[in-house]
């Protein structure tokens, strides 16, 4: 008897979303009636050219910003409309980000910058009280991306790559259910943006991690499960990544 595969949920919802920036005395439509539906589990890569709307929807995704028209829903329900302060919970604990600028503390060490969502989520008392555990936990994630050797070096001592993957470690120490990416490997060179997007892949493997990554290189979206094309603010075309 065949068994039959359930698909995975959906995890994540845009729903008709529109959004407008001014630009002098110019509105600029950006998204335009834009619906997609994330699967949980899922590697999905969003491409288009500059201007398309890319990290715009990322960003409203991930509740940086909020849609003129239109809803965000996770596990069906609509979250963009929540007060701010159970926003700001649902970007410490639900989403992490990674982004094509690192924004690294320079004044912090990597275990320090990764510590710091940890720092953001508890109050000073129980980070106190919880230090050792919390500490341990931000060594085994820095472990996980391969910078064991680096976590008392500061961002002005490390590679662009390695800079990167501390930024990986930090979106992760909190346990996040989905990582946004925003060109995590436009500011690297080819060989090193192979190796984060291996390292990505890996974590959505192991981890069963939902990742959402917008990029503008093709073959850097090829290595993604599923591939949407945006272009002039709206959804082009949709398709999996053929096997193999």
């Amino acid at each position: 008897m065949n068994q039959v595969l359930t698909p995975p949920a959906i995890q994540l919802s845009a729903v008709a979303l529109d959004k407008t920036y001014r630009k002098g005395p110019e509105e600029v439509n950006v998204l335009r009636g834009v619906n997609l539906d994330v699967r949980r589990g899922e590697f999905l890569s969003i491409i288009g050219r500059s201007g398309s709307g890319k990290s715009t929807l990322l960003h409203l995704l991930g509740l940086l910003d909020s849609p003129d028209i239109g809803e965000i829903r996770l596990e069906g329900k609509r979250i963009d409309h929540l007060p701010a302060k159970t926003r700001d919970q649902l970007r410490n604990r639900v989403f992490g980000f990674v982004f094509q600028f690192y924004h690294l503390l320079p004044e912090l060490t990597v275990l320090e910058n990764v510590l710091s969502p940890l720092m953001i989520r508890y109050s000073s008392w129980e980070y106190w009280k919880r230090r050792k555990e919390l500490q341990d936990k931000a060594q085994e994630m820095i472990q996980e991306v391969g910078l064991s050797h680096r976590l008392k070096h500061r961002p002005n001592q490390l590679s662009g790559g390695e800079m990167q993957r501390a930024a990986i470690a930090r979106s992760l120490v909190s346990e996040p259910e989905i990582l946004l990416a925003d060109e995590p490997t436009g500011n690297l060179d080819v060989e090193t943006g192979k190796g984060i997007i291996e390292l990505l892949n890996r974590l959505n493997s192991e981890r069963q991690l939902t990742i959402m990554m917008v990029t503008h290189d093709e073959a850097i979206a090829e290595r993604a499960q599923r591939i949407v094309r945006l272009s002039k603010g709206q959804i082009e075309n949709i398709r999996e990544r053929a096997a193999g």
